[in-house]
């Protein structure tokens, strides 16, 4: 039997952080906030400089991956997990007016918090949505590009969300995303671990476990690389 975590019990805790993390991005995490994880990663300074600061400050995001999304002018984008918006606001900078970026988080606090940042810097083009990544509120072939940051596993299905990224995208589309993988499996005691799933650890994928359900869901996996932590 596979031993896996209470579904109910790990989305209030990762609905509690997050709602931290929107409202308290200065509350003293076990994992680091803002521009300087964001600096660190790899994102331009003069871009993210740009974004707005209330958005940058609640990035807890573990990687860049806007080199592998190769955004466009005029493309459609969705940010799986968008929490606070600061990869939205990112990837919108990229599209562009003629673009379009979708957000979609199921945390009502870090929603409120990006669509009134969205509206306080005209960003019309930008539209946050309240949703799940394993079921998305989008039409299919609706995007380009699906771009996801220490997100998905968070999510214990993590078959569907890649599901999902493969439906909602245009043929030829792309997805570019940064998560926390495991190299080893990880013991019975943290798979069921609702708190250590909402701190980025217990649904932690083995690599190959994890690259197969990116496979699985259509795609192929053409760059990746790691990074320690």
């Amino acid at each position: 039997m596979t031993v896996t975590v209470n579904t109910e019990e790990l989305e209030a805790k990762v609905k509690d952080m997050y709602r931290q993390v929107a409202q308290q991005p200065q509350g003293g995490f076990h994992f680091e906030l803002g521009a300087p994880v964001a600096l660190r990663a790899g994102y331009d300074p003069d871009r993210l400089a740009a974004v707005p600061a209330r958005a940058v400050e609640s990035f807890a995001g573990v990687g860049y991956c806007f080199d592998l999304a190769d955004l466009q002018s005029g493309e459609t984008v969705v940010d799986l997990g968008s929490g606070s918006g600061m990869d939205a606001f990112y990837a919108a900078s990229l599209v562009g007016s003629t673009g379009t970026v979708y957000g979609v988080d199921f945390t009502s606090e870090q929603l409120d918090k990006a669509r009134r940042l969205a509206g306080e810097a005209g960003l019309a083009h930008v539209e946050f949505r309240e949703g799940r990544i394993e079921a998305l509120p989008l039409d299919d072939a609706s995007v380009d590009c699906v771009i996801s940051n220490g997100v998905i596993n968070l999510c214990p299905d993590k078959k569907a969300v890649f599901a999902e990224a493969a439906r909602v995208l245009k043929p030829g589309g792309r997805l570019a995303i940064a998560d926390i993988i495991s190299e080893q499996p990880l013991t019975d005691a943290i798979v069921c671990n609702a708190d250590l799933w909402a701190s980025c650890i217990g649904g932690a994928a083995q690599q190959e476990l994890y690259l197969e359900a990116i496979e699985s869901a259509g795609f192929t996996v053409a760059v990746h690389r790691a990074n320690s932590y």
